[in-house]
């Protein structure tokens, strides 16, 4: 409540008109986006329109010039948005910076993934593993998928593993939830904020990676100062506040 109320506090309601700001997102920053979108309406008058798809649409529906003001994702899909003249030069930022995390349904058995030994023996002793395809260009799926064949267990694991396809809009967390995996794999903040399910724990040190979101103001957009005002927003300390409580470090 302290966080939010000091984000009101940093700018008066505009006097332009209000504007709807279309953000094409991957999941990961879906809470911060939804936590802070009252306060951010309060302060500005800008309301915020949260599309969720995986990262591959996303860069299919920028690259195809689909009107939307605000690009999120990995940020080496932004920089490659950029390139391609298909965001505006000087708008990208980073936003946070989140790790890869194991969820289990709330109140089920917690084994020990503190070590790669640990995590190496929960996941073969697991019925069921819950990963994102790496086919839509999921960064925790595509990690998963490398550390399976650093440790060996591709073929173990791939054999009663479920492939999701949906992840921008079913999180795998929720999968898990559901009783219809035992161990699901995602980014943090993907996990945290997710009813029925809780975060069993970051991936051991060893074989942990960060994934650094980014954004940047897609060159179809027809609102550039309301998503310039969105952005100063995100760097608020409000904003850090919401990146922190959903398992991520703010990036700025």
């Amino acid at each position: 409540m302290g966080a939010l109320g000091l984000a009101m506090a940093l700018a008066a309601p505009t006097a332009s008109d209000a504007a709807e700001i279309k953000v094409l997102t991957s999941r990961a920053m879906n809470n911060v986006l939804t936590e802070l979108a009252g306060a951010f309406q309060r302060t500005s008058e800008h309301k915020i329109a949260i599309i969720l798809a995986p990262p591959a649409e996303i860069r299919r529906r920028i690259i195809n010039d689909e009107i939307v003001d605000v690009a999120m994702s990995g940020s080496a899909m932004i920089r490659e948005l950029l390139q391609h003249g298909k965001i505006v030069p000087d708008s990208m930022l980073t936003l946070a910076r989140v790790g890869v995390g194991v969820a289990v349904r709330a109140g089920s058995a917690k084994p020990d993934i503190t070590t790669v030994e640990t995590f190496k023996h929960a996941l073969l002793a697991a019925r069921s593993i819950v990963y994102t395809d790496p086919a839509v260009g999921g960064a925790s799926g595509i990690h998963f998928e490398e550390i399976l064949d650093r440790l060996g267990i591709a073929k173990e694991i791939k054999a009663k593993a479920i492939l999701n396809a949906r992840a921008a809009t079913t999180p795998n967390a929720e999968i898990v939830a559901r009783g219809e995996a035992e161990l699901g794999i995602q980014l943090i903040s993907e996990i945290v904020l997710v009813p029925g399910a809780e975060l069993l724990g970051p991936l051991p040190a060893e074989l942990q990676v960060m994934t650094v979101i980014s954004a940047g103001i897609v060159t179809t957009t027809s609102e550039p100062e309301a998503a310039r005002a969105l952005f100063k927003f995100l760097t608020s300390p409000a904003a850090a506040a919401v990146i922190k409580a959903t398992g991520m470090e703010p990036g700025w």
